[in-house]
């Protein structure tokens, strides 16, 4: 654990030899379901898993969710954890946002930078939060056991992920994440970054799923504004391709972390 004021920051070291590869999970999620990749970029890379506040094992409920308390968080490791080192910064959606903000505040720490489903554009529909907040205060928590759980949630690779990481409490398991909290959060995700993604310094990689959230022309929009930014696309994947197109996902990102 890493501790910053009131709020503590879980940081899972998968270990590894060679350049620092840091893995950023997106909203609800948590460091578990990215553990497939970190044990696919162990042979050569030292991986470390972040459960960004809010979420995972980290602090449930701090009192700032805003993206600059989210990129001092990832600072706060890096620095502690492998100070004095460069790393490859890695995020899934709203992971890829805190990431980009981290690589444009702090260049000095970011040798080069892989996106995944994420983009700098905002959202002016506030409602769009609001809906993932009732979305998440709709699941009926605690669940009496994991069967519970499967029925309400699913068996998409998602809804596997967060059901492998519920925690068991005295009446039976719930997320480990908060409804308002995750509503505040994205709804912090949906100003408008170009400006930070425009002065980037760090190499960087945008990936997009073939059935992902973001349509051509977003895409277009986010190289558009960066030229230099490379990109690529994961056939067959969705949103969350790091789940349900790993071998495509992997090759991508073990290439560009390579090169």
């Amino acid at each position: 654990m890493i501790r910053r004021g009131d709020v503590e920051i879980a940081v899972t070291d998968r270990g590894g030899d060679g350049p620092v590869v840091v893995l950023l999970h997106g909203l609800a999620g948590s460091s578990p379901e990215f553990l497939p990749t970190a044990d696919a970029l162990v042979d050569g890379f030292r991986v470390l898993l972040i459960d960004q506040r809010g979420h995972g094992s980290s602090t449930r409920r701090p009192a700032d969710v805003s993206r600059a308390a989210y990129v001092d968080d990832v600072v706060a490791v890096v620095e502690e954890v492998v100070p004095g080192r460069r790393v490859r910064l890695v995020g899934q959606s709203m992971g890829a946002h805190t990431a980009m903000l981290t690589a444009a505040a702090r260049p000095d720490l970011v040798d080069r930078l892989v996106m995944l489903e994420g983009i700098a554009a905002g959202d002016d529909r506030p409602e769009e939060a609001r809906k993932i907040g009732q979305y998440f205060a709709s699941w009926p928590v605690p669940f009496a056991d994991e069967a519970a759980a499967r029925a309400f949630l699913g068996d998409g690779p998602l809804a596997v992920a967060w059901c492998n990481d519920l925690e068991r409490v005295t009446d039976g398991l719930r997320p480990r994440f908060d409804a308002d909290v995750m509503e505040a959060t994205v709804a912090a995700v949906q100003e408008d970054r170009w400006a930070e993604w425009e002065r980037l310094e760090p190499p960087t990689l945008a990936v997009f799923a073939e059935h992902g959230m973001f349509t051509v022309e977003q895409q277009d929009e986010l190289i558009r504004r960066r030229p230099q930014t490379a990109r690529a696309v994961i056939a067959g994947g969705s949103h969350d391709a790091h789940l349900d197109a790993f071998d495509g996902w992997i090759d991508v990102l073990r290439r560009y972390l390579s090169s």
